[in-house]
């Protein structure tokens, strides 16, 4: 019997299985040069240390998502240069004031902060050109002065007061600022007077250096922050970490909660996040000593201790630094709230502990209650949601109280929880 020719069908296979494994090749090569592993495409280095601000990562704290059945995310704003969210409002302080005029370049940025809003001003004024004084209060965590004064900044501690009085930290860094113009005006008049070359002094004379300490090289005038009051504050979050949540989400979460010190991050996040959908739902955390959390959920600003009759002479008596207020400032009323939690101190320096044994995340006090916010926000809306909160800062400026043992055993403050048992009652 004579063989069957197949000769052609042969090479017609034999060619469309060579083609289709050229194509299968070109592909698997394409997805194998265009995966971001493999991309010889190099990125841009960032403009100095005022452009590698924000675009921080949003990571799945897992711990609390696990327990919640809720994905919990935090936004580590930790890893900004200066260590904390304030760097975005730092920047946007003190852009807007060059660019209006109100801070000349080689001036002095004022402020009276806790510590964050100050560490990140004198992080970033050596940028702008410009030197930074800071006036804090006594309380708050040594290092905290320390890491200020590592950086070049004046720094004056001073007794913690009523915001009423003239010795308030936040005053006193006002005044700062108007002495500052004034010894500038005085050495711009005296220059015209005398004809002395003061530009080659750095300013100042030998007497005016010893009338005018800390200010002896900052005499090109003073600009006050005013992180409590300035709205480049609201308008740094609800520029920047508003949208940067927004896209790193795709716009599929739920809520966002967070505590408020000055409110420039809850109002610039949440009203950006509501405007751009109404369905998020936006929360406060509130610490105790703040009259915030009666102001959202009754209307009236008042606190616990003040309607009992029982005000501390310190009524930010508070394990946490830099959250919570007994008044109303001009960024936090630009906030669109759903309403707002209680957190304690307990609960805070539990967590904290409950986040690094479990996660590896070494946070601050504030972040710690942000993140007893984002529980209390998951057991109110149930499981399957996506919330959002903020990481503000690490533990690293937080040792001396915080996370100091002794410490916190005197004000009965000592760990003990091995999960999320210190929730349950909330």
């Amino acid at each position: 019997m004579a063989p069957v020719r197949t000769t052609g069908a042969v090479v017609a296979a034999t060619a469309a299985i060579s083609i289709s494994m050229a194509v299968f090749s070109y592909f698997l090569l394409l997805k194998k040069t265009t995966s971001p592993l493999h991309s010889n495409k190099k990125k841009k280095p960032r403009n100095g240390v005022v452009d590698a601000i924000g675009n921080t990562p949003l990571i799945r704290i897992n711990s609390l998502s696990e327990a919640t059945g809720c994905e919990i995310l935090g936004k580590c704003e930790f890893l900004n240069p200066g260590g904390s969210v304030k760097d975005r409002v730092a920047v946007k302080i003190i852009e807007e004031a060059l660019e209006s005029g109100d801070l000349a370049p080689g001036g002095v940025v004022t402020e009276g902060s806790a510590g964050s809003t100050a560490i990140s001003l004198a992080t970033v004024a050596p940028a702008f050109g410009c030197r930074c004084h800071v006036v804090i209060p006594d309380d708050a965590a040594i290092e905290k002065s320390q890491i200020l004064e590592a950086l070049g900044a004046t720094v004056e501690r001073v007794r913690p007061v009523s915001i009423t009085h003239k010795d308030h930290y936040v005053n006193i860094a006002r005044r700062r600022a108007v002495e500052a113009n004034e010894l500038a005006a005085k050495n711009k008049k005296a220059s015209q007077v005398d004809g002395k070359d003061r530009d080659q002094m750095d300013g100042c004379t030998p007497d005016e250096e010893k009338e005018n300490p800390g200010f002896s090289s900052l005499c090109n005038g003073g600009f006050f922050a005013d992180q409590f009051e300035n709205l480049a504050n609201f308008r740094a979050h609800y520029e920047g970490t508003g949208p940067e949540i927004w896209e790193q989400t795709g716009g599929s979460l739920d809520a966002f909660v967070a505590a408020a010190g000055t409110g420039g991050t809850v109002a610039g996040v949440s009203k950006f996040l509501q405007e751009k959908s109404p369905r998020i739902k936006c929360f406060l955390i509130d610490p105790p000593g703040s009259g915030l959390f009666n102001k959202v959920t009754r209307g009236v600003m008042y606190t616990k201790e003040e309607a009992e009759g029982r005000r501390l002479k310190n009524p930010f008596d508070t394990i946490t630094e830099g959250i919570g207020i007994n008044r109303l400032t001009k960024n936090f009323m630009m906030a669109k709230l759903d309403g707002a939690f209680r957190g304690t101190d307990k609960e805070a320096v539990e967590m904290s502990r409950f986040l690094m044994k479990n996660d590896g995340l070494f946070l601050g006090s504030s972040s710690a209650m942000n993140c007893v916010g984002a529980v209390r926000v998951a057991k109110a809306l149930g499981p399957g949601h996506t919330i959002v909160t903020i990481l503000c800062d690490s533990g690293m400026r937080h040792l001396s109280k915080f996370y100091d043992a002794k410490y916190l055993s005197q004000y009965g403050l000592t760990p003990m929880a091995s999960g999320l048992e210190f929730m349950s009652t909330k």
